[in-house]
């Protein structure tokens, strides 16, 4: 077959996916107010011009071709797969529900916002069971072998089923919850951040200097400053992170630049030949999460990474870290404490956040669990799970706005990609000579080589499973970041675990 007419319909797509990738970046930084109605439409254009010609029939008869040809490469190969898997889930669903659901999405962000101010789940629960009811619909429009959330699931973590994935979160929820209580047990350590100012422009300048030495190309890609820090852009040699700076507190922008320089790293780190293809992708939203949390809590969090860059830390912010020493900045940055939001939660209560969420979703899915019951729940479930229960709606039900969305099966990929994070990094241990000790010296890029051998540079070429298993010798499973918490807080906090 003639197979530069099929890729260049990939790059077609991909094109327009990048310019709704950056006009997605822009209206969560530099978008002026009154231009959000115009942004509005111009992204329904463009999304309606990509799925327009992903579903176009035309395409549909040159992956048919291709498919039965005998003369593609491996990688030809793995492009018409996973443009084929992307294809048949868009023309499953029918426009009509596909129009629904986009006016659902944009109902359900209103009136979750309205709630939020409200403090009241009631507000939000009409919009969210018309989001339920039409993702339940399109499970089943997607197919399934009996398990509506499986679909759901598969947009964003391709391959991966209930089956799979519920024994590994029933595993790790059985050791967190006890290693938990006996942390929390523990005496904190003391709050070195309290009452202290942390000049943003010095912050600034200390999260560049990270990103340079983590190996992100500036010359590829920038940093700016939005509500809720991200990774966007439009292709690997445009690549955009964002932060939020906090005069009271230095660590989210510090461990916010290195969590999306992980992102950033995979983004940037793609084989040129795979550019403006379907493999120029992360197999799923797992595995990229596993870099992000990678480089933020193993590397980042890790006593060799801050004997090295505490004295530069510790010079550009000396108001606030002159009186505190190296061991007291380890300790705090590494808290383990029960807490009732997801994004502030420590990296042993983190996974936990997750659990919660992925068996009510699973519940709400099955029809198992009526709406009115949803807070209630969540908050028996937390109480139950990290040890805190909410107060009121607010610091409960209605702290994401992922349901907002109708990003159902979403959830499950924050825990898969710390799971994967501690394979990938005693692998990294076993196959990097040094690895440690050179971080200890700020030596982050071979780290960084290692990944994108092993990961970045492999883009879609097979599940993130296959790849872990490829890389690691193993597929999914909870034992190893369990034993590396346990490694690594059993001598922070003096206790067995």
């Amino acid at each position: 077959m003639d197979f530069d007419k099929l890729l260049s319909r990939m790059q077609e797509l991909r094109d327009l996916s990048g310019l709704v990738g950056l006009a997605c970046w822009d209206q969560e930084t530099y978008l002026p107010p009154k231009a959000e109605p115009a942004r509005a439409s111009q992204l329904a254009t463009l999304q309606g011009l990509y799925h327009e010609r992903l579903t176009d029939p035309a395409l549909g008869a040159l992956l048919d071709e291709a498919g039965a040809s005998g003369n593609l490469t491996a990688d030809q190969k793995a492009m018409v797969r996973v443009l084929r898997w992307e294809r048949d889930r868009a023309v499953k669903v029918p426009t009509a529900l596909v129009r629904a659901l986009a006016e659902a999405q944009s109902q359900g962000v209103a009136t979750w916002r309205e709630a939020r101010k409200k403090n009241d789940f009631t507000v939000f629960r009409p919009a969210l069971e018309r989001l339920l009811r039409i993702r339940r619909e399109q499970g089943d429009a997607l197919g399934h072998g009996g398990e509506r959330y499986d679909a759901l699931l598969e947009a964003y973590e391709p391959g991966m089923r209930v089956a799979r994935l519920t024994p590994v979160l029933d595993a790790l929820k059985q050791k967190l919850v006890p290693m938990v209580r006996t942390l929390t047990e523990r005496p904190p350590p003391r709050p070195v951040f309290a009452g202290k100012r942390f000049d943003p422009d010095r912050q600034w300048r200390f999260c560049l200097k990270l990103l340079g030495d983590m190996g992100f190309d500036l010359d590829a890609g920038r940093l700016d400053k939005s509500v809720h820090p991200f990774t966007g852009g439009s292709h690997a040699r445009d690549v955009r992170l964002t932060l939020r700076l906090d005069e009271k507190n230095p660590l989210p922008a510090i461990f916010g630049a290195i969590h999306e320089g992980g992102h950033g790293l995979f983004e940037q780190g793609y084989s040129e030949e795979h550019f403006r293809t379907p493999i120029a992708a992360a197999p799923s939203m797992g595995l990229h999460e596993s870099q992000s949390r990678l480089w933020e809590n193993v590397v980042g969090r890790g006593r060799a990474f801050w004997g090295h860059y505490f004295p530069a830390l510790q010079a550009e912010l000396p108001e606030g870290l002159g009186d505190v020493s190296p061991d007291e900045f380890y300790a705090a940055v590494n808290r383990v404490e029960r807490s009732l939001i997801r994004v502030e939660a420590d990296e042993v209560t983190y996974n936990l956040h997750i659990v919660l969420r992925y068996e009510l979703e699973l519940a709400l899915i099955r029809g198992d669990l009526p709406l009115d019951q949803l807070p209630g729940e969540w908050n028996r479930r937390m109480g139950a799970l990290v040890g805190v229960t909410p107060k009121d709606d607010l610091t409960g039900v209605l702290q994401d706005i992922h349901w907002a969305f109708g990003e159902l099966g979403y959830f499950p990929t924050y825990a898969l990609g710390n799971l994967y994070s501690a394979s990938l990094w005693n692998a990294a241990k076993r196959e990097v000579s040094g690895l440690e000790v050179g971080i200890g010296r700020g030596a982050l890029l071979p780290l960084r080589d290692w990944l994108r051998e092993k990961i970045h540079r492999q883009g879609f070429r097979t599940s993130a499973e296959e790849r872990i298993t490829a890389v690691t010798g193993h597929g999914l499973t909870d034992t190893d970041f369990v034993e590396y918490l346990k490694g690594k807080y059993s001598a922070l906090y003096g206790v067995a675990l």
